[in-house]
Order: C-alpha cells, then structure tokens, then sequence
C-alpha cells in the first residue's frame, strides 16, 4: 500500500487555533521595505535577528501555502541529528545514504513532508514556484535517492511551521520577520548553517533588519 508524505493541500482544520507565539521583539520595525515581496507561495520569511523564541531564532522560512484559511512553511536551515535512513527504516534505499531529516516546525511535528526540485512535473506534487514541488511518495523519495546522476534534488521535512489567518500580517507589522523573493539556491545549494546570515545580506537597506 502507497504510503504518502504529504497530501496536496492542508486543510483548515488543520491551521484553525494553530498561534505561534512571538516576544515583543526589542527593536521593532514600524514599517517594512515597500520592496519586499508580499507574503505568498515561494517567498522566504527571514527571522529578525532579536526574535528569541527557539523555535523560529535564525531561521529562514519557505512558504508552501498561503491564503484566507492560514499560512503553512518550512524552516529551511533546521537540520536534525536524525538520518533519513532511521526516521525511514522501511525504505531500504536511503540505507547508505548520508541525508538527514529536517525539522520543519513545530506544528505536527511526526508529520514529514517532501519538498522537491523536479526538471518535469509529477502529478503527485504540487508547485510551489519555478520546478520546486511539495508532495510526493516513498516511491518518489526512493528514485531520488537511487539514481546514479540525479538531477533533482529534495529535503524531507519533520512538522512544519503555521500561521493562522491574519497571524502573519501580523507578525510582519511588528517586524518580527523580513520576507525576500523566491530563491531556488537558498533551499537546495545554500549551507542551512550560514543560509540565515546569507538571507540578512540579501535584505536591501539596513532599515529593512539590523543586528
């Protein structure tokens, strides 16, 4: 029986009563950037560099759903100490492998969820922007990793990151995020150890976030 990572969309009983709770931050941001992009699919929410709740401190954030029913991401610079091969173990193919599982949030956290860079679409999968796709099956995963030259290249995600609607706006108007444009490299070819520094430098104005 095939079994999935991810279906194709999250429900809204699934974002309902979902509040991620944020410190006041010390140096708030009145207004951001008219620049940056507005919250949607494939844009990167960067943290600002005083949030301090552990669970967002220093990420940078990929959103895969956007709407009047919530905001649903995946943190994309939180590797785990927990190789695929261990969160998998009925999947004999990613035995040898070295990729570990990423944490995408804390919400649903036993929840894991593929994101994939594809040359050509699979009706499984979702686009998110310019050939990165949300969704899949072992069956995908297990081709990915077996390939002797694959040109496509993925990340499993443990849980993900949720906003309730209007939670995000919010959020933004404190200043507790940047956002930034769509970027193929900052999911798949930037080091998640150095991808938020990366992040802060892209950010075009030093109004826009300080240290």
């Amino acid at each position: 029986m095939r079994r999935r990572l991810i279906g194709q969309r999250i429900a809204a009983s699934c974002l309902a009563g979902i509040v991620l709770f944020f410190p006041y931050l010390s140096e708030s941001l009145a207004e951001l950037d008219p620049l940056q992009p507005p919250p949607a699919e494939g844009v990167l929410l960067v943290a600002h560099p005083s949030m301090d709740d552990p669970n967002f401190r220093r990420t940078v954030v990929l959103l895969v759903e956007h709407g009047p029913q919530g905001t649903v991401g995946f943190i994309l610079n939180r590797p785990s100490d927990i190789p695929l091969s261990q969160a998998l173990p009925d999947l004999p193919a990613i035995k040898e492998t070295g990729h570990p599982l990423f944490i995408g949030g804390p919400v649903s956290p036993n929840r894991m969820t593929m994101l994939v860079r594809l040359t050509e679409p699979l009706p499984d999968m979702r686009r998110i922007f310019d050939g990165i796709y949300v969704g899949g099956s072992l069956e995908l995963l297990e081709r990915l990793v077996t390939r002797p030259k694959p040109m496509e290249a993925f990340r499993v995600f443990a849980g993900m990151a949720g906003w309730a609607p209007g939670q995000l706006a919010f959020e933004l108007r404190q200043g507790a995020w940047a956002t930034l444009s769509p970027d193929v490299t900052a999911i798949f070819d930037h080091d998640p150890d150095t991808l938020w520094l990366e992040s802060l430098r892209r950010l075009q104005t030093p109004r826009t976030i300080s240290r």
